[in-house]
C-alpha cells in the first residue's frame, strides 16, 4: 500500500521501489481497498530486500517494528524512516472486520506517504 501512495504523491520526483524480508505476494484484500481508493496495486510485485541490492537508495522507509528489525544495511547515505503500521493480513473476525482493519490501515499508510511526499521529495 505505501508504493501505491508513494508512487501518486511522489509522481516523477522519485523512483519508488517496495521489498520485505521476505516475498509473500500482494494481498488481496490490500489491492480491494487501494482500489476502492482509486489506485491499483494489482500489478505490483512482492520483492525481496536482496533484489535491489545494486540499487543506491535515498531513502529507506520501513513500516513493521519487524522489518526494522530484519532490514539489512543499506550501503551509502540512504536516510532511515520508520513507521510501525499495524499489519492488517493479521487481522481477526468477519469478513467486514477484517475489511475495515485494512483501511483503517490504508489510511494511515496514505496520510504517512502524503506527508512523506511533502517534506522529502521536492523538484
Amino acid at each position: 500500500m505505501a508504493e501505491g501512495y508513494l508512487r501518486v504523491f511522489a509522481g516523477s520526483r522519485a523512483a519508488i521501489y517496495s521489498a520485505g524480508i521476505e516475498a509473500h505476494g500482494v494481498n488481496l484484500r490490500a489491492i480491494a481497498v487501494m482500489k476502492e481508493d482509486g489506485i491499483d496495486i494489482s500489478g505490483h510485485t512482492s520483492n525481496k530486500v536482496e533484489d535491489y541490492d545494486p540499487v543506491q537508495f535515498d531513502y529507506v522507509i520501513t513500516v513493521c517494528d519487524n522489518a526494522r528489525e530484519h532490514c539489512p544495511i543499506f550501503p551509502g547515505q540512504a536516510k532511515k524512516f520508520h513507521r510501525d503500521f499495524p499489519d492488517p493480513a493479521r487481522a481477526k473476525g468477519t469478513e467486514a472486520e477484517i475489511t475495515a482493519q485494512f483501511i483503517v490501515v490504508r489510511n494511515l499508510i496514505k496520510e504517512y506517504c502524503r506527508k512523506f511526499a511533502l517534506e522529502y521529495l521536492h523538484d
